[in-house]
């Protein structure tokens, strides 16, 4: 069997990151990983049987529990939406007001609106 390392994520709150380089030996699933890098152990709130709350992740694209692993591959855990991101995008424009964002916030003397 040939060695060979992943990388495993899980941010449970903005700006803070447990980021784990696991050695694995071939054919070892995605929760086998977790389950060795002992994330889910230190972070008990996450619960994989809840597809709606977290979803895995490789590089990105999601992926079920029992896909079997490659070299390199970066497994992340990723919480669900808290707020939507049109919403909360559209609730900072009305916060800043229409001379500081957007197309409105460098104007050049006499152009019109938005230009």
């Amino acid at each position: 069997m040939t060695a060979f390392s992943i990388t495993v994520m899980y941010s449970p709150a903005p700006r803070v990151v447990h980021e784990r380089v696991v050695p694995l030996s071939a054919g070892v699933t995605v929760l086998q990983a977790l389950q060795q890098s002992g994330l889910l152990a230190e972070c008990p709130e996450i619960d994989l049987s809840q597809p709606e709350v977290f979803t895995v992740c490789i590089w990105g694209k999601k992926t079920s529990p029992d896909h079997a692993l490659r070299d390199l591959d970066r497994i992340e855990i990723c919480r669900a939406l808290t707020v939507d991101p049109k919403v909360a995008r559209r609730e900072r424009f009305q916060q800043q007001g229409s001379s500081r964002a957007g197309l409105f916030s460098k104007r050049r003397a006499g152009a019109k609106p938005g230009y």
